[in-house]
């Protein structure tokens, strides 16, 4: 871009007569190139009253040879074609929902061919594609693959459901070529094990063919026993889950949680076991949940993960179905020649989703909402959504004698039982399952056509990641969202999410007041009291308490008898 295209785009609308300040032109070094024709000398104020003369002259005839001269110029004016082609780009991405920030931006492709002819990708990586039964990129691949194939950091956001992974993948797998022996070259994080998982498999899935072995950490103690400086190029099948290939013990990327990863970099006595000093691509899926601080956040392990890609040029993307203010500051400040991408309306949740929001007064009252749904007919597999791990067991225990066939994901359960309790929902098995926060970031389930959030969700970018469990990949879905009085104070937030997204919901609660900053933060950080799923789980856990201080007392009693003889 010279300074001749820099002038055009801040004075953009602004209308100048050529010829009366060329010599200030001259001085300023803005002359127009030498490829312009002598047309473009007139003053733009000229030339729409000579286009305007023309088409008065002559009637119909009259405007036919306007046009015609108006194709004709077009034609032999580079400016006006490159403006034409502009005009057609941004056409293309309103038509796509696409907004885009950065210099030089390049166009969304139309169709998977591109990937050939215009980027000159691997033809077995477009047929890997297209043999999962995809016709045309969605939207935040068709912007994001030709952004990373030019080693561009990109910060993109799109709705859940949307193709990310994919719009991630093509790009790092071209990027690698193919198999080296210099160690990990590529790194994915994900917030959660099941979420890196599916990332792998997606992967793997994509790489066939392509020799770049794709690994995912699956035992960190194990790996740090039997692994020692160099693992970074011996990882074996005790540390690591294979692609299938016939060398395990090599690695080209790999997939993995932060805190994880962060306990490979750390340093023992003979040297960190991992190196990264060879990543030439990092990709933050998720990214707004990674940035998070405090607690449940990974901030800290994120920031011992970029301080440990010490190669000399490494291209971050970052993704997430959020647009979060804290990362796409982060972002502008780090990242040099960043391009952010964002698709439909920020932090809203998909169009394809019915959303309900309902009262039930009550904990009991939730209970009776909810089996009147399941009574009422549903269409598995449904996803149910509770604040905490001890009311995800308490649910269970309800829900277990209803004739229905249901399971409980959380925290407490092994990893072994979590995957098989994932891999039994999505085989059909299980019909309904409860989970908690853990399950509404980026797990991908085929065809999820209920999700009810039994509690209420802690923010508006829990809600979209929750209710984006269903209605993905254009297919249609439903979410039945539970409130009593004590998630009042939130309510005005979820409400103008479901709002934006296209649907009903009444006045009263967009009108309710809008809490304060500090107010706003302690509701995502602290979630309210909620007690005890029903009556009878509460009776049966004084009951168990009960019984444990008595048997306490007992104990207790017999040893102050025999300490007393």
């Amino acid at each position: 871009m010279n300074s001749y295209d820099i002038f055009k785009k801040l004075t953009k609308g602004i209308k100048f007569d050529h010829k009366r300040f060329k010599d200030d032109f001259r001085k300023l070094g803005l002359e127009q190139p030498s490829s312009a024709v002598a047309s473009n000398t007139l003053s733009l104020a000229e030339q729409q009253e000579e286009e305007h003369t023309g088409e008065h002259q002559g009637g119909e005839g009259g405007k036919a040879r306007s046009k015609k001269k108006k194709k004709k110029n077009a034609q032999n004016d580079p400016q006006k074609q490159l403006m034409l082609q502009q005009q057609e780009i941004r056409r293309r991405r309103r038509q796509l929902g696409i907004q885009v920030w950065g210099p030089d931006v390049p166009a969304p492709l139309e169709k998977f061919s591109q990937l050939d002819t215009e980027h000159s990708v691997n033809s077995k990586l477009v047929a890997n594609l297209e043999a999962q039964g995809h016709s045309v990129p969605t939207p935040v691949q068709a912007q994001a693959w030709p952004l990373m194939l030019q080693r561009r950091h990109i910060l993109a956001s799109a709705p859940t459901g949307s193709g990310k992974t994919a719009a991630f993948l093509i790009p790092l797998l071209q990027g690698l070529g193919g198999p080296r022996k210099k160690g990990f070259r590529a790194v994915i994080l994900a917030p959660t094990r099941e979420l890196a998982s599916q990332i792998h498999r997606e992967c793997v899935r994509l790489g066939e063919g392509l020799g770049i072995r794709a690994v995912i950490i699956a035992n960190v103690s194990k790996a740090k026993q039997k692994y020692g400086p160099q693992s970074s190029q011996k990882f074996g099948e005790c540390c690591v889950q294979s692609s299938g290939y016939l060398n395990p013990e090599l690695g080209d990327l790999l997939v993995t949680t932060p805190n994880r990863l962060v306990h490979l970099l750390k340093e023992s006595v003979e040297g960190p076991p991992l190196s990264l000093a060879n990543v030439e691509w990092l990709v933050v899926d998720e990214s707004d949940r990674l940035f998070e601080d405090g607690q449940r956040g990974f901030r800290d392990q994120l920031a011992a993960v970029y301080q440990a890609c010490t190669g000399p040029s490494v291209t971050q993307a970052l993704f997430s179905a959020t647009f979060a203010q804290s990362v796409q500051d982060w972002c502008r400040l780090n990242l040099h020649n960043l391009a952010m991408v964002s698709v439909g309306l920020r932090n809203s949740a998909s169009e394809d989703v019915e959303q309900h929001l309902q009262f039930c007064g009550s904990e009991g009252g939730k209970l009776h909402a909810l089996r009147d749904i399941l009574r009422k007919g549903y269409e598995p597999p449904v996803l149910l959504f509770v604040q905490s791990k001890e009311r995800a067991k308490e649910l269970f225990r309800e829900l277990i004698y209803d004739n229905i066939t249901v399971d409980a994901i959380h925290a407490d359960r092994t990893q072994k039982q979590r995957d098989n309790v994932v891999a039994a929902f999505r085989e059909g098995k299980i019909w309904v399952l409860i989970c908690t926060e853990l399950m509404s970031r980026g797990v991908d389930f085929k065809g999820v056509n209920l999700v009810i959030n039994y509690d209420f969700p802690p923010s508006a970018v829990s809600y979209i990641h929750r209710v984006g469990r269903t209605g993905r990949a254009g297919r249609r879905g439903q979410a039945v969202t539970f409130w009593t009085m004590e998630d009042r104070p939130r309510l005005r937030r979820i409400a103008q999410v479901v709002q934006s997204s296209g649907q009903q919901v009444p006045q009263w609660m967009l009108d309710l007041k809008k809490p304060g900053r500090k107010e706003k933060k302690r509701q995502t950080t602290q979630q309210p009291e909620r007690g005890h799923v029903s009556r009878a789980v509460q009776h049966e856990t004084v009951e168990k308490r009960r019984k444990k201080q008595k048997l306490e007392k007992r104990k207790r009693m017999k040893i102050e008898g025999s300490e007393a003889a």
